[in-house]
């Protein structure tokens, strides 16, 4: 087994859901090989925009993910797919470095430049140790005061490994709670309601669409901010949603107290950001699998 690094862009041109699978040629098949049973990190690298001269990408480490097998793609010829599961999105995108400091130090040169031929493999083994400070910088709670080199000396002599600290749901839900709260401004979807108290303390909470409990992904896609009523609602199927947010109900068995709250446009609010918004394979697991009406 080994630690990768899969490359995947903001459009990407493969069939890619990082949450589920990751298209590549045959020419990186021994990297998914020896990745699987072990974690890979995603990069996205910066990428042209639709217009001329507009950059896109973050060209950061912005999440992680266990690679569990890798088949051939059955309409591609000469392509394969690495199927992954326990995807985390980083609360923090790592940036590929920090100053002189390479997150991957196989891509500096000797003139302290990335190498530009590395950089453009979409796979790339990555020590354990490098795979260590990524994540732990990825899920640090305070980014602006994490001392990076000074994490490097003292990898090797931390008691346990970014990987056995994945395996945490409190962790875990911490994150997921984070970057969604975030995406949505803790908004509820639904009611369009958004309560903080005097201590700063939000009255939303983030909700899987597809459940932890059948390995849906802790990614902001894959999840929705609502209030605390909606979500007992939600994950009982009484509240459910279409792919282009119309709000779907079981008007029988919604408390008649809770209807007059839902946003009286019958939508629910997304996220400014299109990358942010609930991913349809996610939301047509809701309606298929959980939703009662």
């Amino acid at each position: 087994m080994a630690k990768c690094v899969f490359t995947t862009r903001v459009s990407p041109s493969y069939d890619d859901l990082p949450e589920v699978r990751y298209q590549f040629p045959k020419r990186y098949l021994r990297f998914a090989e020896a990745a699987v049973g072990d974690w890979i990190v995603y990069y996205e690298p910066r990428n042209p925009g639709e217009d001329a001269g507009v950059r896109r990408g973050r060209m950061a480490y912005f999440a992680t993910a266990k690679v569990t097998k890798v088949e051939p793609d059955q309409k591609r010829r000469d392509h394969y797919y690495a199927f992954v599961e326990q995807y985390l999105e980083f609360p923090n995108p790592v940036p590929l470095r920090v100053g002189s400091l390479f997150m991957e130090g196989a891509l500096r040169s000797e003139h302290g430049l990335p190498k530009r031929g590395l950089m453009g493999w979409a796979m790339r083994r990555i020590p354990d140790a490098e795979y260590d400070l990524i994540v732990r910088a990825g899920l640090a709670r305070d980014p602006r005061v994490l001392d990076l080199e000074a994490s490097v000396a003292v990898a090797e002599d931390r008691p346990e490994p970014a990987e056995t600290i994945l395996t945490r749901r409190t962790l875990r839900d911490a994150a997921f709670s984070g970057l969604v709260s975030r995406a949505y401004n803790s908004t509820c979807a639904f009611t369009g309601l958004r309560l903080i108290n005097g201590g700063g303390n939000r009255e939303v909470e983030a909700a899987h669409i597809k459940p932890v409990s059948e390995r849906g992904p802790d990614s902001v896609r894959n999840g929705l901010a609502i209030s605390r009523t909606a979500h007992w609602l939600f994950d009982h199927g009484l509240l459910s949603l279409e792919n282009d947010g119309r709000i779907l109900t079981v008007p029988k068995l919604i408390p008649p107290a809770f209807s007059p709250l839902l946003r009286r446009e019958g939508y629910v609010v997304f996220p400014k950001r299109d990358s942010d918004r609930p991913h349809r394979l996610f939301l047509d697991y809701h309606r298929d699998n959980i939703y009662r009406g």
